[in-house]
């Protein structure tokens, strides 16, 4: 038997390529949209993927289990459970075949057997592994975003996400069955999930790629609770903000993603057009490094740096329903970006624009726009004298582990929904842990009028370093 794990840094997303050595076929589960790394991956192993498959309806990227199938020819193997809010819009593809609990599918000699364990969202699918050459019991789990690392998957992003009201509780209980279901497997099951830290599918998924059910048994929380109460509480108690895209990538991979047979390179857009797209309100993202954008550009676009974090913002921040262009120091950036925005199904870059459109800017005479940094100790006077509107644009469990008194809290993915709260004729500070994020923030305000936006250098680190006193009350005018 033949493995391979793929791990999506920027979407913390993990997929795998199994395939029998000795007839040649492949499966692949949860392919995310790129799909020539599996089409390469089986070719360097001697193998054709001849099955393709996914746990379930995904929320944080967009499948590439559509586009695998049709370009390779594979089954697709789609869940056929949960209710009829949670079925496949492409079912009648070609070689589409429903997967319910209990069924089972070779693929040469391995088997694969198809578990439902709802929870995350009701048609979750888990699948056990067995290498039919060598033994008669699975070796390994799929699970999705049902069991990882350290973590379950979160139950709530249908409420919180997708808008599905009371299904937070519903989800959560559903989970809860499917775990004490699985317990029945041996101690020595491996787990593997979809997904590592920095998802945003679970709020303390481990880094270790990895697993066994016996370990999770004992070091995992979710197996330590002692009623379905205690875990439901504890399984919707501090998640994360789910990024706004979620619901959208909820419709399109239900819906069917569409198939790109690759990632086109937008066009490189002549200077001068900047002004004229900007003056019709163009969204224009510069992704340059932060403090470049800070020091001087064109007033008008936001800055979402090209970082490990750009998938995640974009997704925030960029609609999907109009064009949008870019702007990149480096012309060869702009292939990575094109992929990573893809990869969420944000694809309607129209264009976009070199570092020429910069000097052609500051050549015309037309003035750039700044972002001034503030260092902490300089904020304290401003905010003693009502100076300043302290904006903190971390998340709800950051903002309750300890804050700047005098600060709003507003998440950065909700900044936008309350612009109309701030005073315009008022400086206003952006603040979030380091510096990165409020960098954006500021940047979003710039774009929308306000004139004096200012970034707290190093955020809260910076502050907690210079000794400055912080609260830790609960928030009571959270955004979100």
């Amino acid at each position: 038997m033949i493995v391979k794990r793929f791990f999506e840094p920027k979407l913390a997303q993990a997929s795998y390529l199994i395939g029998c050595g000795a007839t040649g076929e492949a499966l692949v589960i949860d392919p995310n949209r790129d799909v020539e790394p599996y089409i390469k991956a089986a070719e360097a192993e001697g193998v054709r993927i001849t099955h393709v498959t996914e746990t379930h309806i995904h929320a944080d990227y967009l499948s590439g289990s559509r586009e695998l199938a049709a370009r390779t020819g594979a089954t697709l193997h789609l869940s056929d459970e949960g209710d009829k809010d949670w079925k496949y819009g492409f079912m009648n593809d070609p070689h589409t075949v429903p997967a319910r609990h209990g069924d089972r599918f070779k693929v040469g000699n391995i088997a694969i057997d198809v578990v439902h364990t709802p929870g995350h969202t009701p048609e979750h699918l888990t699948f056990l592994i067995t290498d039919g050459a060598v033994a008669d019991e699975p070796i390994a789990a799929a699970t999705g975003d049902f069991i990882f690392v350290g973590d379950v998957g979160r139950p709530d992003l249908l409420e919180r996400a997708a808008n599905m009201k009371g299904t937070m509780e519903i989800g959560g209980r559903a989970l809860y069955g499917s775990l004490q279901k699985f317990l029945r497997h041996p101690d020595w099951l491996q787990i593997w999930p979809g997904h590592g830290a920095g998802s945003a599918c679970g709020k303390g998924i481990s880094a270790i790629p990895h697993s066994t059910l016996g370990y999770e048994k004992r070091f995992n929380w979710a197996f330590q609770t002692e009623s379905e109460r205690d875990f439901v509480a504890l399984v919707l108690a501090g998640q994360p903000e789910p990024p706004a895209y979620f619901a959208m990538m909820k419709k399109l991979n239900k819906e069917g993603p569409r198939i790109l047979g690759g990632f086109p390179k937008p066009p490189r857009l002549e200077p001068t057009k900047l002004s004229e797209l900007l003056a019709a309100g163009a969204l224009v993202v510069d992704m340059r490094k932060a403090s470049d954008f800070a020091v001087g550009h064109v007033p008008g676009t936001i800055n979402i740096p090209l970082d490990g974090s750009f998938t995640t913002w974009a997704g925030w921040l960029v609609p999907y329903t109009a064009d949008f262009y870019l702007i990149a120091d480096q012309p060869e950036t702009i292939s990575t970006a094109v992929r990573d925005l893809a990869m969420i199904g944000l694809d309607r870059v129209a264009g976009y624009f070199d570092a020429s459109a910069l000097e052609v800017w500051a050549t015309s005479g037309r003035p750039f726009g700044t972002i001034p940094q503030l260092e902490p100790v300089d904020l304290v006077e401003s905010l003693r004298h009502g100076r300043v509107a302290l904006i903190d644009v971390r998340s709800s469990a950051e903002w309750r582990s300890g804050h700047i008194h005098g600060a709003r809290h507003v998440p950065l993915g909700y900044l936008l929904d309350h612009v109309g709260d701030l005073r315009k004729d008022m400086a206003v500070v952006v603040q979030c842990q380091s510096g990165a994020r409020s960098s954006i923030g500021a940047s979003l305000l710039r774009a929308r009028g306000f004139t004096q936006v200012i970034n707290l250098s190093g955020g809260f680190s910076n502050w907690l370093k210079a000794g400055l006193p912080t609260v830790t009350e609960q928030d009571p005018v959270s955004a979100g």
